[in-house]
């Protein structure tokens, strides 16, 4: 679950079935105990029939906290990691990060450092569709060290600069859970 209305999905669904949850957030349901095996069937099919899966081992609920943070990184934080990417993310998982990467790498496809790349460039396409905010407004908000490094790195990704992409009417853009 990668939204607001992902939450209220899950919500429905959890109603439908009978079950009233302690909380719905992003990416996790907190129930008071554990499904019993019948609605736990229903649960997982109905995840399933809405695009969500059920992560049934740690490692894949360790990805996906990661994916969360990543997410909250370039959506809500407001001042700049006080450390590398890296160092944020071991620190925050309490783990090494290249476990954390390594294992990142072999269940979704890609690295942490690509994702959230993609992550971030996605963030300026939404932005540049505002039309609300200069190139250097942007950059300040993500965190980019300079407006010549948020062009490179989004030329490098989109095949476009930011301005073109712009002209173009913000083409292409990609829902959260599609992105990485």
């Amino acid at each position: 679950m990668v939204c607001d209305r992902c939450r209220l999905a899950v919500n429905r669904l959890l109603d439908e079935i009978g079950v009233v949850p302690v909380r719905v957030e992003l990416g996790r349901v907190v129930l008071s105990e554990p499904l019993a095996s019948d609605r736990l069937i229903q649960f997982r099919k109905g995840l399933e029939e809405l695009g969500f899966e059920l992560l049934d081992t740690r490692e894949q609920q360790l990805v996906e906290a990661i994916k969360r943070e990543l997410i909250h990184l370039v959506r809500h934080r407001q001042e700049p990691l006080p450390t590398n990417l890296s160092n944020y993310l071991a620190e925050v998982f309490h783990q090494e990060y290249s476990v954390l990467s390594k294992l990142f790498s072999e269940q979704v496809g890609t690295t942490v450092e690509r994702y959230f790349i993609a992550q971030r460039i996605e963030r300026v396409k939404e932005l540049l569709a505002y039309d609300a905010y200069s190139l250097k407004e942007i950059a300040d908000r993500l965190h980019y060290s300079s407006t010549a490094h948020l062009s490179a790195q989004f030329k490098k990704v989109t095949g476009m600069s930011p301005s073109a992409y712009r002209a173009k009417g913000c083409p292409d853009r990609r829902p959260l859970d599609q992105i990485g």
